[in-house]
């Protein structure tokens, strides 16, 4: 007789399982994300994760749609694709709607994307991101309003501004540079996802040589180096200075790897020396839209869009880094321990009374002794701890212990809300 298989414990590689305590932390970060974007007028909006495969070609990286997709065949033998990212998504909403969208729109999201990468620190198969853009407006006013959130974003998970760069640089510098030294447009793509890659490359100008020669390479090289800024990245730094940023650097290395983008791009950076990398970035992307309009609206116009991404991985790694996040605390502010059997309808009755005052309750229906109720909650790290037996059930008044400091008082069942919100404030 051969024993079963056990079913594996392991989760799908490159995907993350959420426990409570990590729960509590995506929480905490996603919260805000949100209340930022909605500080600037933002409207939260959704989608599914299935979109038709023909979203992203020639409308992404050819990197992500050929090597990094989560592609398959339905049923109905259609080509379907889990998103790799969010901005095709958003384009074509606002597309299908564009004569009913009041311009400017400012939506943001915090969706989960797939991408099939090689797992390692900040980079997984499966991650959320927040997803801010702003779309009707050409300016530079927009392009630093995207910025602003992203700062204000940092600074309200607790970051300093010499914690974090943010590092601009523009995608019309970078065309000029392909005009000017006669670059074919067949190379242009391939050439932009190599700068984007350059800081983790130890062989860049070798493989920008075998794409347009030695010449050509150098020249290249040399043009960026020598642009050290432009009227409008200056304007933009004045814009940003007068919404309180002061940590914009101009950086014409950074490129995004995505084709659709057409100006200002941005990038933010942990300056920590044990996490000094990207973290996120985003940028302007005015021709996309277009792509989905001839159908829509009768002709292919144009309508200015900008925006950018933020990982929940490469926050937190952010937050663990500079020693940022809160200490967990879990959701449940009482444990109501029952002492005898016979208290358990009491225990639920005055549960469901703290319940109304917004206290949240658990029940510990363990049958354990009261000392390994009490540890039990402990471990559980609640903060609080009641104890229901027949003195508490025949006086009405009830011990509340708090179990960090072992402070106990002893309280009428109508004052425990006001004492226990005043104890967590």
């Amino acid at each position: 007789m051969t024993r079963d298989k056990k079913l594996s414990v392991e989760s799908y590689k490159g995907v993350r399982d959420f426990y409570p305590e990590d729960q509590f932390f995506q929480k905490y970060i996603f919260e805000h994300m949100e209340s930022v974007c909605e500080l600037f007028g933002y409207e939260e909006y959704n989608a599914s994760i299935l979109e038709p495969a023909e979203l992203y070609r020639g409308k992404t990286s050819e990197e992500i749609v050929n090597e990094q997709t989560y592609t398959f065949t339905d049923r109905g033998k259609r080509e379907v694709t889990l998103r790799p990212e969010m901005t095709p998504t958003f384009a074509r909403m606002i597309a299908a709607r564009a004569r009913e969208i009041p311009f400017p729109a400012r939506w943001y999201t915090v969706a989960n994307v797939f991408r099939y990468e090689r797992p390692q620190r900040g980079r997984v198969r499966e991650h959320w991101q927040l997803n801010a853009d702003i779309v009707g407006v050409a300016g530079v006013e927009a392009d630093a309003e995207v910025i602003a959130i992203a700062h204000s974003i940092m600074r309200s998970l607790g970051a300093d501004e010499h914690n974090f760069e943010i590092r601009v640089s523009d995608r019309r510098i970078l065309d000029s540079a392909y005009d000017t030294l006669g670059i074919a447009d067949n190379l242009r793509a391939e050439i932009t996802r190599l700068l984007d890659r350059k800081a983790k490359m130890d062989n860049f100008r070798d493989e920008l040589a075998k794409c347009v020669g030695d010449k050509q390479a150098d020249s290249l090289i040399a043009h960026l180096e020598k642009t050290v800024s432009t009227a409008y990245l200056e304007d933009l730094r004045v814009q940003l200075e007068y919404m309180g940023v002061r940590n914009m650097i101009v950086d014409t290395s950074i490129t995004r790897g995505f084709d659709y983008y057409t100006g200002m791009v941005f990038e933010v950076y942990d300056t920590d020396e044990s996490n000094r990398r990207s973290m996120f970035g985003g940028g302007r992307y005015d021709n996309l839209l277009s792509l989905f309009l001839p159908a829509q609206a009768g002709g292919g116009e144009k309508i200015p869009a900008v925006g950018f991404a933020m990982g929940d991985v490469t926050a937190r790694d952010f937050l663990e880094t500079h020693n940022l996040l809160p200490a967990y605390a879990p959701a449940t502010e009482i444990m109501i321990a029952i002492v005898d059997k016979d208290a358990t309808p009491h225990a639920i009755k005055l549960a469901q009374d703290l319940r109304r005052e917004d206290v949240t309750v658990a029940v510990n229906f363990s049958g354990k002794r009261m000392g390994d109720q009490i540890r039990q909650g402990d471990k559980m790290k609640i903060p609080f701890v009641i104890a229901v037996g027949v003195k508490e059930r025949e006086s009405g008044r009830y011990a509340l212990k708090n179990l960090a400091t072992g402070a106990e008082i002893t309280l009428p069942a109508d004052r425990i809300a006001e004492h226990l919100f005043s104890s967590l404030g």
